[in-house]
């Protein structure tokens, strides 16, 4: 099908996860007519395979206040999607085993306090009584209220039926593989030219896809691909009802409804942006499990259901890019937010308001700091290819 000839599109955004969906759901509210261009279902790449969790523990500090503002959004997704995700609100308890963890948890508590997070640090009892199933060996915990998980598997069809309610018009299944300027539209391309969608905005929304895409627009902006482990366990009784995070930031895990705990952490497996998720790594299976049963003793008990691995997009600062690309007219890009899943509605909806030339509640960040001139790209990719 090619929509070029007979289709114009006010904004075109190449990408849908939780970032690009948003952004489009608020454009199309507001007017435009806007397309959608996903490589594969909505909402099934990071935002279809991470853990779920709304957390401000496991944000950077900096963006703690787009955090807390994206899990009110999380919390009330009735309001303004239309659709639930089972968000659950639950506390959150950050802890430290060791002397070392302890000064970390501390010094983290404080950055994410000096930019609005309310998290009070628990004596060893006041930590039990939150979590009566933690290891009683826990020296000190970081407690937040604004904490809690949602369904990221539900993510995808409930931003599918809200985007179908807005007008907005989905590809799926449909790579990007070709971006022109024609006739001062752009034009986006699919595989053998199955498809030309013309725009007069485009977003770039294509997390670990973005390196590429923006590439086709001959910027160089280098991102980086990690491979998150995830598991879940068999259904077992009740053994947590909080969300759970070590200090050092390598265990992530929560108990839902049904029984199942999900154990995650960031913990690498093998895959890169080509080939997906290629094979766990058993090592660091092993020590994100021990970790975990380290924390809730009664997960010893715990069975292994299935493990998968996710994709997540980083920038060479680690700091998300959100904003207008330099050089180009009427282009944007949004990605590489740190625990991106969190913060990811409340991302798309300010990027939404300056593409509709509001300004935005909170400040964006700017793409060009992370631009790489050709000629250093050159000698990157030379080293690279000799390494």
């Amino acid at each position: 099908m090619n929509l070029a000839m007979t289709t114009a599109f006010d904004a075109a955004v190449i990408g849908g996860g939780v970032m690009g969906c948003t952004t489009a759901l608020f454009l199309a509210r507001a007017g435009m007519r806007v397309a959608v261009i996903e490589r594969d279902a909505l909402c099934r790449g990071a935002s279809g395979v991470n853990a779920g969790t709304l957390t401000l523990h496991m944000t950077r500090a900096a963006l703690v206040p787009y955090a807390i503002r994206a899990w009110k959004m999380w919390m009330n997704t009735g309001a303004w999607l239309g659709h639930g995700v089972l968000a659950t609100a639950a506390p959150g308890l950050s802890l430290a085993f060791t002397e070392h963890e302890k000064t970390l948890l501390q010094q983290r508590a404080a950055a994410r306090r000096e930019y609005g997070a309310q998290i009070d640090l628990l004596d060893r009892d006041a930590a039990l009584a939150v979590e009566p199933g933690l290891n009683p060996a826990v020296l000190q915990a970081a407690y937040c209220a604004t904490d809690g998980f949602a369904s990221a598997y539900l993510t995808g069809r409930a931003y599918h039926a809200a985007l179908r309610e807005a007008g907005v018009h989905i590809f799926e299944q449909t790579p990007a593989t070709r971006i022109d300027r024609v006739a001062g539209m752009y034009q986006v391309s699919g595989p053998d030219d199955a498809i030309h969608i013309d725009a007069t905005r485009l977003v770039m929304a294509g997390g670990v896809w973005l390196e590429p895409l923006l590439a086709m627009l001959d910027i160089n902006i280098p991102v980086k691909t990690l491979v998150n482990q995830l598991i879940v366990t068999e259904r077992m009784p009740p053994v947590m009802r909080s969300v759970l995070s070590i200090a050092n930031g390598l265990l992530s895990m929560k108990q839902f409804a049904n029984g199942s705990v999900l154990i995650g952490g960031g913990w690498q497996g093998i895959g890169d942006r080509e080939r997906g998720g290629v094979e766990t790594m058993p090592d660091n299976l092993i020590g994100n499990l021990r970790l975990a049963q380290h924390v809730i003793p009664a997960l010893a008990r715990a069975r292994v259901a299935r493990i998968w691995l996710g994709l997540e997009s980083e920038t060479a600062d680690a700091m998300p890019m959100i904003g207008a690309l330099p050089g180009l007219a009427n282009v944007w890009v949004i990605g590489c937010v740190h625990s991106g899943y969190t913060s990811g509605p409340y991302m798309g909806k300010l990027l939404a308001q300056a593409i509709l030339g509001e300004k935005p509640e909170l400040p964006l960040f700017d793409p060009a700091r992370l631009v790489v001139p050709a000629a250093a790209a050159l000698t990157q990719s030379h080293r690279e290819k000799t390494e």
